[in-house]
């Protein structure tokens, strides 16, 4: 038996299932996803956006389904802490997949939970929006994901509506048995609104788990967003993950992704920008040691004038570690005024470790500004002896100019609090600390 027919039998043998603990709105495209994913497959070595990232291995595994949308026994509410200091973020769960019900939004007309429950008491005005991005790609993996998918999180913020609070959504894997995990995440941000969203990745148990997320991400004229989603997992933790926007005029988009701890990874980051006057502004760090393999792969379409783009992606990487970039700028035709920027810059502590960086611009307009650059390299022998010889031992001199190299991605994010939490995480990872939330009994098990 292939790697795809174990999914595609349990597909058909738990149908019913699926549809019962989800909602019709979710159950309407599973079919046909499942005959996409059926034809395609899982991603082989001849698919060019998948080249650096094989899947087979990480989906031969047992995993065991959450087929009945079962929470576990913990509150996670009474369980979990987070200590980044001032952070007051308005505080959400997933558990593997399903959401943790909590008390609606405060906010008049924010709505903040569980996409299923909505989209079973408003399905005509999610039809507009659901799977509608995702679908278009016809990825595989994504395919999978709308296939199996039964729950998720909702945010969605009305027009000229400021959402205060940073929503921060705790995705936890937690299973005495390997996990296969899937959830969904559809972001509606109407005209003129804005809101911060931040996405954490907790595991609780040493087990086998393979997350597999969507997000859809549709930003109205005038409004704001930032995602910024932290990955810290172990090592036998596989997430593949999607993430689909469009924007529409003027609006005002910014991504930063952070890895400090995974086994594998890949995010694939869609970008469409149908409105004059989007910016979107892409940004990641990743640090790998032992085995570990992280894969980011972002396409930003500029389809209409006057729209910029920017991308600045940094990854460390030591042992046998393998990392991977590749980003894709289209500007078309009639996409005159456009301005965009990649950057790709990365360390390699040691020989074995690998690093595969691809920038691409395809252009079609003539009245553009775009540009392009990578690097790979190790740290600076200059330096880290300059630093020695006023005293500072090797190991720490080593930390700080690693730390320097990839503190400008956390710059990026535009939540102090935040910013000053991922310094201090970064830094206890480079001394090779796994941080712990003081005070969080999920953390502590």
């Amino acid at each position: 038996m292939n790697i795809e027919q174990q999914y595609i039998d349990l597909f058909e043998e738990q149908y019913d299932a699926l549809c019962h603990n989800s909602t019709e709105l979710m159950n309407a495209p599973r079919k046909e996803a499942m005959a996409h994913f059926e034809k395609q497959g899982i991603p082989k070595k001849g698919v060019e956006r998948y080249r650096y990232t094989r899947l087979d291995d990480v989906l031969k595994v047992d995993y065991g389904v959450n087929m009945q949308c079962l929470l576990p026994k913990f509150n996670p509410y009474k369980e979990f802490e987070c200590d980044a200091k001032g952070l007051g973020t308005d505080l959400h769960f997933l558990v593997n997949g399903v959401y943790y019900d909590k008390k609606p939004s405060d906010a008049e007309g924010v709505y903040v939970g569980s996409l299923k429950k909505f989209a079973a008491e408003h399905p005509e005005r999610l039809r507009p929006y659901y799977n509608r991005l995702a679908a278009a790609q016809k990825d595989s993996m994504a395919e999978f994901n709308t296939a199996f998918v039964q729950d998720g999180l909702l945010l969605f913020v009305p027009r000229n509506t400021k959402v205060e609070d940073t929503i921060q959504l705790i995705n936890i894997l937690h299973s005495n048995v390997d996990m296969i995990i899937f959830r969904r995440i559809l972001v509606v941000i109407e005209q003129g609104a804005e809101a911060k969203l931040l996405l954490c990745d907790h595991v609780t148990q040493q087990q086998r788990y393979f997350s597999s997320q969507v997000i859809e991400v549709f930003v109205g004229e005038n409004a704001h967003l930032d995602i910024y989603d932290l990955e810290e997992t172990h090592n036998l933790t596989a997430r593949v993950n999607h993430v689909y926007v469009e924007q529409e005029g003027n609006s005002n988009v910014v991504i930063n992704g952070t890895t400090l701890h995974n086994g594998l990874t890949r995010n694939d980051i869609y970008v469409d920008m149908i409105g004059q006057g989007a910016n979107v502004e892409l940004s990641g760090m990743a640090i790998a040691d032992k085995e570990q393999h992280v894969d980011n792969h972002t396409f930003v379409r500029h389809k209409v004038p006057n729209c910029t783009s920017h991308e600045l992606f940094k990854y460390v990487l030591d042992d046998v570690a393998v990392g991977a970039y590749s980003g894709r700028v289209l500007v078309e035709r009639d996409a005159q005024k456009s301005y965009s920027e990649q950057s790709s810059k990365n360390l390699c502590l040691n020989s074995k470790a690998h690093m595969y960086t691809q920038p691409q611009l395809e252009i079609y307009a003539d009245d553009v500004k775009c540009s392009h650059g990578a690097t790979v390299g190790q740290l600076d022998e200059d330096a880290l002896f300059y630093m020695m010889q006023r005293g500072i031992p090797k190991t720490e001199a080593r930390m700080l100019l690693m730390f320097a190299f990839v503190s400008d991605v956390i710059d990026q994010i535009r939540i102090p609090s935040l910013q000053e939490r991922l310094h201090h995480l970064t830094e206890q990872r480079f001394r090779g600390e796994l941080d712990q939330c003081a005070g969080c009994a999920l953390c502590q098990k």
